[in-house]
């Protein structure tokens, strides 16, 4: 098949911007491109002087948590508790003794009807006796039920999470409210759903990620089905039925040495391994939390509290463990880190000899606050860093409060990573961040909101050009995947993985990148959006 008319774009490419171009491709691959108009005698479809670009590759997102968002209860919307009950018992048709009661999205911080957050007794105006179970609209924090609460004092591991990530009343009791690595646990324990569950809720995504021209992502879901087994055979079933238009590897998120091993010894496959578009990932490890609720693990207080600097959830001596058990098995590591003391501690595990962090590509997930010391270290260990820009769009008015003012140039330092020869991703960690990859790309270049503010941009020495945004999203992910000489260009031999774009990117003002319409997204050779 042949798309002729067009114009290319890529990153660090050599096509003339004003030239037209045929592009051939034959199966999954790309076959030849030619001058346009196209002189051969294949048939040829008209791309109507439209803007040729590689598809877009998410390297760190949470798939099947999108997509039951999109099939489950969203309470997004709700701006008060009253709202928030009215919208749970529309949503069930019942509200009984022993039922389980999910929800996801809420933020009561915006609530009209109470100036403190929810807690476990709040809920009994929902079901006294229902197992219920709330989460944040960041995934950072949830709420759960007197009910369910019982069921979790039955679960030993759980005394396994740090004490930072259960909140208590006054008296010393856990008031069902929790954080971070407790929420995940939670998940795994409490909303593990069936097989075909999941796949349902990853057909109702599937549409979403194509229309803004995403042809692959990197995924950790396994809190959200329970098993690292049923999660593959999900993905693969889907496959199979030919109903997966996506590249995918699925991370396995580990809470302790004890779930790497087992996961070592149970599965054969190791990262990269798999099916033609499903393949297994990394060892997902957690080592901090987030900077909102001051469980980011930093090495100088928060100013807005200066009592508080964030927790390690482990000790150095069992993350390098972790990272040399993982490593010696030829599995890639994945370590959240976003406080400047966890990125330090994710670099000291990856410093070890036997890491192999050159060879296997380990990341580096956030690193959203760092310091001259961290950059320099983290380009010697060949560290990828996993960036998300969208999460500038509503927290740059708010690092202030987080960082001590001299760290502020080193938060979010894209161009600085960039400079120290440390290769970087852009994705959207969605369900929190953008899923619109020109979103992601236009906030990197600009470093402004969706209201262009500030107007020169939030710390605007660290934007990055528009061809290295592109290239976190096109070429760099291909890395991590070891598949750089097969995926995320617009050349002979490649994945005919492209999008078709309204605009040029290097025509338009910066700040009308994230403006830029997806008009086609083609995946092996298949069209599988269409305006």
């Amino acid at each position: 098949m042949i798309i002729d008319n067009v114009r290319l774009y890529q990153p660090g490419g050599q096509e003339n911007p004003e030239e037209t171009y045929a592009v051939e491709f034959d199966g999954h691959y790309i076959h030849a491109i030619y001058p346009s108009p196209y002189q051969g005698n294949e048939p040829t479809i008209d791309g109507e002087n439209r803007v040729l670009a590689p598809g877009f590759t998410d390297s760190h997102m949470h798939l099947l948590r999108y997509g039951l968002l999109v099939k489950e209860l969203d309470l997004r919307e709700a701006r008060s508790f009253q709202e928030m009950k009215e919208m749970i018992e529309n949503h069930y048709e019942t509200l009984e003794e022993g039922q389980w009661i999910f929800g996801k999205g809420f933020n009561d911080d915006l609530f009209e009807d109470r100036d403190e957050p929810l807690t476990a007794v709040d809920l009994n105006d929902i079901q006294v006796d229902a197992y219920i179970y709330l989460i944040h609209e960041d995934g950072h924090e949830c709420v759960i039920s007197e009910r369910a609460m019982e069921l979790l004092a039955e679960e030993k591991e759980f005394e396994r999470i740090p004490e930072a990530f259960k909140e208590r009343d006054t008296s010393g009791n856990m008031n069902g409210r929790f954080k971070d690595t407790a929420v995940h646990f939670i998940n795994h324990r409490f909303w593990g759903r069936d097989k075909e569950e999941a796949k349902e809720a990853l057909l109702s995504a599937f549409p979403h990620l194509c229309s803004h021209g995403i042809t692959g992502v990197h995924t950790d879901d396994r809190s959200f089905i329970g098993s690292f087994a049923r999660l593959y055979e999900a993905y693969t079933e889907l496959e199979k039925e030919g109903n997966l238009p996506i590249d995918v590897q699925l991370h396995h998120y580990s809470f302790h040495m004890d779930d790497i091993v087992t996961f070592i010894e149970n599965e054969t496959m190791r990262t990269g391994d798999g099916t033609e578009r499903v393949t297994v990932g990394s060892i997902k490890i957690f080592l901090d939390g987030t900077q909102r609720l001051h469980t980011a693990s930093m090495r100088n207080p928060y100013p807005d509290d200066p009592s508080k600097s964030g927790p390690l959830i482990y000790r150095q001596e069992e993350i390098n463990d972790m990272v040399l058990y993982a490593a010696r098995n030829q599995m890639q590591v994945a370590m959240h880190a976003i406080g400047d003391r966890a990125v330090e501690q994710a670099v000291e595990a990856l410093e070890q000899e036997g890491a192999a962090t050159h060879d296997l590509r380990h990341r580096i997930i956030h690193a959203q606050t760092l310091a001259p010391d961290l950059i320099e270290r983290i380009a010697a260990s060949g560290a990828y860093i996993e960036t998300q820009p969208s999460f500038l769009l509503g927290e740059w008015d708010k690092k202030d409060k987080w960082t001590p003012e001299e760290l502020l140039p080193y938060a979010d330092a894209y161009k600085s990573m960039k400079e120290a020869g440390i290769p970087i991703t852009l994705s959207s960690d969605l369900p929190i961040g953008s899923l619109n990859p020109m979103v992601t790309i236009g906030t990197a270049v600009t470093r402004q909101d969706l209201d262009n503010r500030p107007e020169e941009g939030w710390m605007p020495q660290e934007k990055l050009s528009v061809d290295e945004s592109f290239h976190g999203m096109t070429i760099a992910p291909q890395y991590l995947e070891f598949k750089e000489y097969r995926k995320g260009k617009v050349a002979p031999g490649y994945q005919a993985d492209f999008v078709l774009l309204d605009q040029h990117p290097l025509e338009v003002n910066p700040e009308d990148l994230k403006h830029i319409k997806v008009l086609e997204t083609w995946q092996k050779g298949h069209q599988t959006y269409s305006t």
